[in-house]
């Protein structure tokens, strides 16, 4: 049986947080393991929940986005960050993937573009062979 895919999803609007959540809850074998409202949340819930993917907000009060991909990455050289931003943000967004995130939402999203994703980065065979 395949294993369950576990996401952390980082944003400061709950209102966001609540739709991602709610558009994960459609896809097999992925749940939602924990969330966080800013950036010193979403290392701690990290470190203690281990995800496979982290959907992270890059403004956020207390500690932004890049700041908390630099972190969290510096901690896990292989966590899977994906940006989840609005438009308008991207040199943030080029910004994050210089410091490690995989790849990126824009806000508004669609479901489709939640499933593309996280099937992009989490359901595709990694290059590097099995675990």
């Amino acid at each position: 049986m395949a294993e369950i895919k576990k996401i952390l999803v980082v944003d400061d609007a709950q209102f966001t947080r609540t739709m991602l959540k709610n558009i994960i809850k459609k896809i097999d074998k992925v749940e939602v393991v924990g969330e966080a409202a800013n950036g010193n949340e979403a290392i701690a819930q990290y470190m203690k929940l281990k995800p496979d993917l982290v959907t992270m907000d890059l403004v956020m009060p207390e500690k932004g986005g890049i700041e908390t991909i630099e972190k969290i990455i510096e901690l896990d050289k292989s966590a899977k960050i994906v940006v989840v931003s609005a438009l308008g943000q991207e040199t943030l967004v080029m910004e994050a993937a210089k410091k490690g995130a995989k790849d990126f939402i824009i806000k508004p999203f669609k479901d489709e573009q939640i499933f593309e994703v996280i099937d992009r980065n989490l359901m595709k065979p990694s290059k590097k062979g099995k675990k």
